[in-house]
């Protein structure tokens, strides 16, 4: 169904654009209504004056702040910004869609106290996010700071379910019993099966292995992959995670490292029973370095080749090979996806920047460059 609903929205503004020929005129001005913009982040402080208490004191440095990651609930987006470097103020916000300004005002979520870096009650360096059917949002807390220059353990980590329509804490994961000193987690999707139980899973690259984790039990494990998934990978590098689900409800998730030559499945269930082995599926070679955005929330794959701007849609129904991969967007200036999620006005959305030149600390003193619009399709 959330496959269904993807290609009517893109059969629709393409049928908007052939009334004229071209995609580019009726998609701009399409653009243009539901598009963000923004440069580093504008946050809605309490005051003026706890604002230049955060600046003089180097706990906000605009440039050194950046949106990564981004999901949707009713008229709200969500965004992860990464504490990569000091004065990183908020790492969870969120902005009001429906209050259409040149760039959205975030609100730290749920509150400024929940950012307090060094505190262990709080949120100290959010990498990913992810929200379930049950609009509960599901937050990734590495617990270490200053990850580009010199890192720093402020605390353990952990996973913090928060009600998306109260801001109330629901669940907090301690995940310490959970990784080793060589672990580096990255990526959370949040699987509600047919029995309406809770499960996790998180990628943790360095011990090529995902973590599982049952909400309703308050238990979890790890489970080894087979060496099979780092063939031709130079070295562990970013573990991807893509949970899809099918038409009959059960659930499949795909991973690969970005420098594998091959994309893997493994159906959840046996995930859950901590029985991989034998159960890993190689889907297929990928042409070339795939950086994976997202799903829709149904079959749809969506993901990008590494240092490229184009945005494509792969159905999972179908064989994984060029031949069916849909190009849905095309890439425009220097930004890149980041994420692609499904949510406001029932679009899919995709959250885009200059990360590439964030990492080598060439943004500029107004900081990153950051673009939040819904995918299109142009003229070819």
């Amino acid at each position: 169904m959330a496959l269904t609903r993807v290609l009517v929205a893109l059969a629709a503004t393409l049928a908007l654009a052939s009334a004229s020929g071209c995609a580019d005129a009726p998609l701009d001005k399409t653009r243009v209504d539901l598009s963000f913009s923004w440069h580093g982040v504008i946050f809605e402080w309490p005051c003026l004056s706890t604002k230049n208490i955060y600046v003089s004191s180097g706990r906000y440095i605009p440039k050194n702040v950046i949106s990564t990651r981004v999901q949707f609930a009713k008229d709200y987006v969500y965004v992860a910004m990464p504490r990569y470097r000091p004065g990183v103020p908020v790492t969870l916000a969120r902005a009001n869609l429906k209050t259409k300004a040149c760039a959205p005002v975030f609100c730290p979520f749920p509150c400024w106290s929940l950012q307090e870096e060094g505190n262990c009650n709080a949120l100290q360096n959010v990498v990913d996010i992810y929200i379930d059917i049950n609009e509960i949002l599901w937050v990734l807390d590495v617990g270490v700071v200053n990850t580009l220059e010199q890192p720093i353990r402020r605390c353990p980590p952990k996973v913090i379910g928060f009600c998306t329509k109260t801001g109330k804490v629901v669940k907090v994961i301690d995940l310490s019993s959970l990784v080793c000193s060589a672990s580096r987690l990255q990526y959370i999707v949040a699987d509600v099966a047919q029995d309406g139980f809770t499960y996790l899973y998180i990628s943790d690259a360095a011990t090529r292995s995902v973590i599982v984790y049952d909400v309703h039990r308050n238990r979890g494990f790890r489970v080894m992959l087979p060496k099979a998934v780092t063939d031709g990978c130079t070295s562990r590098d970013v573990l991807y995670l893509s949970l899809v689900r099918r038409n009959c409800g059960s659930t499949i998730l795909y991973l690969s490292y970005l420098s594998s030559t091959r994309l893997f499945s493994i159906r959840t269930e046996y995930l859950r029973r901590g029985t991989p082995n034998g159960r890993l599926i190689t889907v297929g070679n990928k042409p070339a370095k795939i950086v994976c955005l997202g799903t829709d929330g149904g079959s749809a794959v969506f993901f990008r080749y590494k240092g490229e701007g184009d945005i494509y849609m792969w159905n999972t129904n179908t064989c994984f090979k060029s031949d069916n991969f849909q190009l849905v967007q095309k890439g425009h200036g220097c930004r890149l996806s980041t994420h692609v999620a499904p949510g406001y006005k029932r679009l899919m959305w995709t959250l885009e920047s200059n990360f590439h030149d964030y990492i080598q600390g060439t943004t500029g003193c107004v900081g990153a460059s950051i673009k939040l619009q819904p995918i299109f399709k142009g003229c070819e």
